[in-house]
């Protein structure tokens, strides 16, 4: 299972904890290989820029900051039926190819999905920064990375390519939102899907994998997505 997603993206922290919810029902999880992608809601944002997230929402969808407030109040709201604690009209936003840089750094380490729980959980739940070095070196010791290998990593931007080609692949893949899940690059679902969807997506993807096997349907709905 690819996911693409980003680490200031609030669907894609209730779509992470909807799949989490689908692959504890699901009866071959052990054999899911869970591997997280890059991607950026908005790549345009200048480096080392951290500005408020409410008001510069406001302008790029052309609502008042009220308007605005009141949606992300509903997103916080709904976000706390999964066990999160949102306050999203009071967060920071900024550009996050470093942070990316890091999930690929954690990968080659074997700590990815740590280290992308440790970001997505300090900037939602904490408001805690995740766009300089030495905002992230600290969530990386926490993980188990060593700190001066990730702050080498991240000046010398050595995944920086890796970062590009998991964008440059979502978007051949047709995503143009996230989160995005992809089984085997056969399968896929858009949005922070409803936990019976992404079950039902893993238990298509094995059944056509392992023809003999028989695997009760799940029901669906629809979900929702942060989009570009």
């Amino acid at each position: 299972m690819e996911i693409w997603s980003d680490v200031v993206c609030p669907w894609c922290y209730i779509g992470k904890r909807r799949f989490e919810t689908a692959l504890s029902r699901f009866e071959h999880a052990d054999d899911v290989e869970v591997v997280w992608r890059s991607f950026q809601l908005d790549p345009t944002v200048a480096e080392g820029d951290v500005h408020p997230t409410l008001p510069a929402l406001a302008r790029k969808y052309g609502r008042s900051e009220a308007e605005m407030r009141e949606q992300m109040t509903s997103l916080d709201a709904l976000a706390l039926r999964e066990g999160l604690h949102y306050d999203l009209a009071n967060g920071m936003a900024g550009n996050t190819l470093l942070a990316h840089q890091l999930i690929h750094l954690a990968a080659a380490r074997g700590v990815q999905d740590a280290m992308k729980e440790r970001l997505l959980h300090a900037y939602f739940e904490e408001r805690a920064s995740v766009f300089d070095v030495d905002s992230l070196v600290p969530l990386a010791v926490e993980v188990g990375l060593d700190a001066d290998e990730v702050r080498a990593a991240l000046t010398d931007r050595r995944y920086l390519a890796a970062v590009h080609e998991d964008i440059a692949t979502a978007r051949a893949l047709g995503a143009t939102g996230v989160p995005f899940f992809v089984v085997d690059r056969a399968y896929g679902a858009s949005g922070a899907q409803d936990p019976d969807v992404l079950l039902q997506l893993l238990q298509r993807a094995w059944t056509d994998s392992h023809p003999l096997a028989t695997v009760p349907p799940a029901a669906g709905c629809e979900g929702d997505s942060c989009t570009v």
